[in-house]
């Protein structure tokens, strides 16, 4: 049995994604924007995505377009006090994601309480905003200091749309983080937010990946989630969830429920 079942209840989880709408600061914040309307629409998203019934819930800061290297205080703060104001709604486990900052994000969660985090924690890459240079051995440093001891890290072995500037393959990079950063499971995704990855090449990643379970990270929905659960252990889930599955529109919660009820069957769940 993996850490999935004693968080999560299953060891297939679907991780609905709580995306906050842009945040003080974001370029793309509409004018007239305020925190309490972010909290409201958080608040909505949260209950249709535990009323359709996930598993888990992961909040990240999906509009902060274009993404930051190193999250400013700001955004930081806002993520912060988003989470704080719903945090007694949470009836699932939450984690929280600060998009593209392991250091960052390891603080949010120390702040917040959240039981798992997911981000480009390590390696380097290059696309739109640059070269990301992760420096995992300060980011777990700051984990130990920390003492999220019961923190568990999801991994992206892939990003959305960034190329490995190594030009290592994803098996390579899957075959290194086992060895280096022991991680608590692997996110393998595809090239963009909804977009579903490559299902044949996990097969091939997990038997890599051993006991560390392969969560897949983009494009699972009602129509893909038995091909997924036959190749992944489980799914964060985001732009399907949304209403007519675009992801800038709120979390629609018959598709929560219709994702949901295939994803129970297909686990077998009683």
């Amino acid at each position: 049995m993996s850490f999935l079942k004693e968080l999560f209840g299953t060891e297939y989880p679907i991780i609905g994604l709580l995306h906050l709408k842009p945040l003080p600061g974001d370029p793309f914040q509409a004018p007239g924007s305020t925190l309490d309307g972010t909290i409201e629409a958080a608040a909505a998203d949260l209950a249709a995505l535990q009323n359709g019934g996930v598993d888990g819930v992961l909040v990240t800061n999906e509009f902060s377009l274009p993404y930051q290297q190193h999250v400013s205080p700001v955004t930081l703060a806002a993520m912060g006090t988003v989470i704080g104001a719903v945090r007694s709604s949470f009836a699932v486990p939450f984690g929280a994601e600060a998009i593209f900052d392991g250091d960052a994000t390891i603080d949010l969660c120390a702040a917040t309480g959240a039981a798992f985090t997911r981000c480009l924690f390590t390696d380097a890459w290059v696309g739109d905003i640059g070269i990301v240079n992760r420096d995992i051995a300060s980011t777990l440093r700051r984990k130990f200091a920390l003492r999220l001891d019961d923190l568990k890290l999801f991994y992206f072995a892939t990003t959305e749309g960034d190329i490995n500037l190594g030009g290592r393959s994803t098996a390579d990079v899957v075959r290194t983080l086992k060895r280096t950063v022991h991680p608590d499971a692997l996110v393998v995704g595809g090239s963009a937010a909804g977009t579903a990855p490559v299902l044949d090449q996990f097969d091939e990643l997990a038997s890599i990946a051993g006991d560390v379970p392969l969560v897949c990270g983009t494009g699972c929905k009602a129509s893909t989630v038995a091909d997924v659960f036959a190749v992944a252990h489980g799914a964060f889930v985001g732009t399907s969830l949304k209403v007519d599955g675009k992801i800038e529109n709120p979390v629609d919660l018959q598709r929560v429920r219709q994702l949901m009820d295939v994803a129970r069957s297909v686990r077998g769940d009683k």
